[in-house]
């Protein structure tokens, strides 16, 4: 055995539409996800507010990581191997929620990706109907 992976191994995973956040992704990402991951505690997220400059400085983002956050280009977070489980912790404190980021990721008004997310919804009543439908 050669000791070397399979060019299938190799290869990069492809989700159209989407940045696959790997162990590249991770490695990559790291200072960005640590400041992040940081904003548990309020009086980071505190000093942030205060002087976001600095704070990034105490993380070592590199220029490509800061850039996207000083412009709260999502989009180019993610770019820059940020995880979105992290970054909704900065998007909290930016004043964004959970579907502010998805309608930012896809591209969507917040209004559009609204509808499309109750358009695939399952409640009970979606059940129920379909339920009726078919008796």
């Amino acid at each position: 055995m050669s000791g070397q992976a399979s060019p299938a191994a190799q290869e990069k995973r492809a989700i159209p539409g989407t940045i696959v956040f790997d162990g590249d992704a991770a490695q990559d990402g790291y200072a960005l996800n640590a400041m992040c991951y940081s904003f548990n505690s309020e009086p980071n997220r505190k000093a942030f507010v205060a002087d976001e400059e600095g704070y990034m400085d105490r993380f070592n983002l590199t220029e490509a990581q800061r850039q996207a956050v000083r412009n709260r280009d999502v989009l180019g977070m993610l770019a820059a191997g940020g995880n979105v489980y992290y970054l909704a912790k900065l998007a909290g404190i930016l004043g964004l929620n959970v579907q502010d980021l998805g309608a930012l990721q896809t591209g969507m008004t917040l209004e559009d990706f609204k509808a499309a997310l109750l358009s695939h919804a399952m409640t009970e009543t979606h059940v129920a109907d379909r339920l009726g439908e078919a008796a």
